[in-house]
This record gives C-alpha cells, sequence and structure tokens, in this order.
C-alpha cells in the first residue's frame, strides 16, 4: 500500500462495493470491553524483562484479533485463518483465546485467567458460548505452536557470550553489569521479515562535530547533580524509567495500551476494531524494541557514562573528559546506538496515527503509583501520539544514557517498523 494511501485503509471496510466484508451490524455496536478486560488482565499480572513481557502482551492480543476476526470477518487475520459456525460468539472466543495464552506464558496468574474467563462466559447464551470457546482454544493453539520454537528462549545467553572492548567508542559494561539478551535479534518477529529489515543508520563517527554536539547535550542535561535540565525534563526522565520519586507500575507497554484503550472507547469502536488496534499496536512495538535491541549489538557503541569518562581518547578536540561522570538515570546493560525507549514510543505513535487515521488526538499519558490498588501518581495531556512517542525518547538524554543521534535514528527505524506491519497485517478485506 502506498505511504499516502494508508490513513484511507480503514475506511474502505464498510464499503461493499470493493467486495469488503463489512463487520456485521451487531458488531459495530457490540461492547469491546472483552479485549480492554484482558489487556487489564495481562498489565497486572505480567512480569520479567520487557523482552518477554512484550512477547506476552503481542502474543495475547494477536490470539484474540484472529479469535474474534473468525467469526466477525472484517480483516484479514493476523496469523490464524480459521473457519467458524454460524452464530459463534466472538467474546467467547476472544476471552478463551486469551486465558489460553495466558496460562501458558504467566502460570502464576492462572488463578485470575480462570476466574475472568468463568465469568465472562457465564454472561453469554449456552450455544453461542460453546462455539465460541472453540474458536477460541483453537486459534490460542495455533498461537502458541507459532512461537514455540521462535527463539526466545536462546536470546538472554548467560555472559560471557557478548564480550566487552577497552577500544575507544566500544560498549563496555557499567554499573549494571555484562550485556543481556544479546541474541534478541534471532527471535523470529512478529510482522518484519528480519530484525534488521529497517536496521537504523550507524551512530557517527568519534571525530565528528555531530558526535561532539550529542556528547555535549547528554553530559549536561543528563548528569544526576548540577544538570541544565528543567524540573518537568527530570520528571519525565524519572516516570519513562521509574526511577526516583517517580517509581510506578506504568511500563511503556502498559502505557501506550492505556492510550489506544482510551482512544479506541471515545471513538466507539466495535469489538473487532478494538481488537485489531491492539494487535497492531503490541506488534509494532514488540518488532520495534526488536530493532533498536538488535542494533545495539551490530554498533557496539559506548554509553554516554563511558563516552564522558573516556572522552580523552576518542579523537575529538570538543569533547572534555569528566570522571566521575553519573547519569541521573542507571543505564542499562547493552551497549547504547540505538535507543529501545524510543523505538518503543515511536513504533507504539506511529501505529495508532495509522488505526486511528491520523496523528492528532487528545488524550491522557498516566503513570500510576506502586500502591494497591494504584493511584495515579502523574497524568500528562497530550494532542498528538507523537509528542508523547518523543518525550518517551529524550527522556533518555534527560537521564544520562543516550545521544540525541540515537533518537533520531531510532526514531525513523521505528516508524518504518509499524508502517510495514500495518500495511502488511489485519487489512480490511474478507477472510
Amino acid at each position: 500500500m502506498h505511504k499516502s494511501n494508508r490513513f484511507l485503509a480503514a475506511a474502505a471496510i464498510a464499503v461493499s462495493s470493493f467486495g469488503v466484508l463489512a463487520p456485521r451490524a451487531d458488531a459495530n455496536h457490540r461492547s469491546a470491553e472483552v479485549v480492554v478486560e484482558w489487556n487489564q488482565l495481562l498489565q497486572q499480572n505480567v512480569g520479567g524483562p520487557p523482552f518477554s513481557q512484550v512477547r506476552t502482551y503481542a502474543m495475547t492480543h494477536i490470539a484474540m484479533a484472529d479469535a474474534i476476526v473468525a467469526i466477525e470477518g472484517g480483516y484479514q487475520p493476523y496469523r490464524v485463518r480459521l473457519g467458524a459456525p454460524h452464530g459463534a460468539s466472538a467474546e467467547a472466543a476472544a476471552a478463551q483465546a486469551a486465558h489460553d495464552v495466558l496460562v501458558v506464558l504467566i502460570p502464576t496468574g492462572q488463578t485470575a485467567f480462570d476466574t475472568a474467563l468463568q465469568t465472562r462466559l457465564a454472561s453469554i447464551p449456552p450455544g453461542r458460548r460453546a462455539s465460541g470457546v472453540v474458536v477460541g482454544k483453537k486459534v490460542a493453539a495455533a498461537i502458541l505452536e507459532w512461537r514455540q520454537n521462535d527463539g526466545f528462549a536462546a536470546a538472554n545467553p548467560q555472559p560471557p557470550s557478548f564480550l566487552a572492548s577497552t577500544l575507544p567508542g566500544i560498549w563496555r559494561p557499567t554499573a549494571s553489569g555484562p550485556a543481556q539478551f544479546s541474541r534478541f535479534g534471532d527471535v523470529e518477529p512478529f510482522g518484519l521479515l528480519t530484525a534488521t529489515q529497517f536496521l537504523p543508520l550507524i551512530q557517527p563517527q568519534l571525530e565528528s562535530t555531530e558526535y561532539a554536539e550529542a556528547f555535549e547535550e547528554v553530559k549536561n542535561k543528563g548528569r544526576a547533580t548540577g544538570s541544565t535540565r528543567t524540573d518537568e525534563e527530570t520528571r519525565f526522565a524519572q516516570l519513562f524509567a521509574s526511577a526516583g520519586p517517580f517509581i510506578n507500575t506504568t511500563t511503556p507497554f502498559r502505557l501506550w495500551s492505556n492510550v489506544a484503550r482510551d482512544v479506541s472507547q471515545s471513538r466507539g469502536y466495535s469489538l473487532t476494531q478494538t481488537a485489531r488496534v491492539f494487535a497492531l499496536l503490541t506488534a509494532s512495538i514488540h518488532d520495534s524494541l526488536q530493532t533498536s535491541q538488535t542494533s545495539k549489538f551490530i554498533y557496539r557503541l559506548w554509553r554516554p557514562e563511558t563516552a564522558i569518562a573516556q572522552a580523552a581518547v576518542d579523537d575529538n578536540a570538543a569533547t572534555i573528559a569528566e570522571n566521575p561522570w553519573v547519569p541521573l538515570l542507571v543505564t542499562p546493560p547493552y551497549p547504547s546506538h540505538a535507543s529501545n525507549m524510543t523505538c518503543i514510543g515511536a513504533g507504539a505513535a506511529r501505529m495508532l496515527a495509522n488505526v486511528f487515521e491520523g496523528d492528532a488526538e487528545s488524550f491522557n499519558a498516566t503513570w500510576y503509583t506502586a500502591t494497591t490498588p494504584p493511584a495515579i501518581l502523574h497524568a500528562q495531556p497530550y494532542t498528538t501520539f507523537s509528542a508523547l512517542a518523543r518525550d518517551e525518547g529524550l527522556s533518555r538524554i534527560w537521564g544520562g544514557i543516550h545521544f540525541r543521534f540515537e533518537i533520531d535514528a531510532s526514531e525513523v527505524s521505528c516508524y518504518r517498523v509499524a508502517d510495514y506491519i500495518y500495511d502488511n497485517f489485519m487489512t480490511p478485506g474478507r477472510r
């Protein structure tokens, strides 16, 4: 699909003259709360490293979307093409699919998942419920089989599988320890052909003016004490990292899921439309994160705290060493270029702009405290998806753990990730 036509695609789903199978009339008015319900259950129970979490989000939402589309139609399935008996309940199918995926991926949450499933199914007429359950079980089994040998089990080999270096510009461990998830690029993507399909551009040479300018910016903005950050920049750095006085339970995956939830609900999206939004969003976030994490182990750039301490050996007269130099945030345990946080935000924002047919949207980004039940820690109003993504990326400069050229490269690359997935998955049409 040509980029200029991308935002017109969603409008085509109801135009029967184009040969498109529109969602059933009752689906346009049906509550989409089952998709949101299981997204919230996932949020409450998921744990572990972000690379594991993002895989769980994508598998769960693709399973729900394909179970719903099997019954309602309107879009091509994301992965599983399945017929469904007439009258089968799409709500039952979605709930069963999510349940069956999550009890395998998060076995500690099985009690909560079982309870939620039984409550949802109890409200659906028996005949429609039984048929929907069958569809949901089949789709979940197919999704689990698809990802069973996707390479994720070997994505985080034990050190010293990735060796550090003492050469100028090359990554070496910081206080956070040896490199983690050095083989995440070997995992099968959810939408891309390979993890390097939209590889970010390489960083500038250490001797360049561009490097020196980015060096100076993070040195001044990102230091723990005596920085030139504004109070707002400090707050954003700590909110996105869950650090300092802004420790919270809102991972970027949870943050963007809640934005998708709020906008879908404000627009009155149907069950099918909402399921599609979440499936495309979570797949885009996964492949965006994989794209940036893969680039880190190709380019192997040192982190700002190493670069600033070792500036005397970088052959750039414009960079002045400072040792020790301490960043506001703890540096993550892997090389610098490109930026994971930026790619998560860019991939999410671009996908939401695609599915909602434009970047302009009024919404709140909300972070919650770590208390039970969680309370709102901070709510930030936005008028575009891209503005939230930009703050997410820049927060890593303000936190002292990334250079600006990494933010810029990540945005370009992960916008392309989202566009590719949008153009090639769950497109309007007959199932």
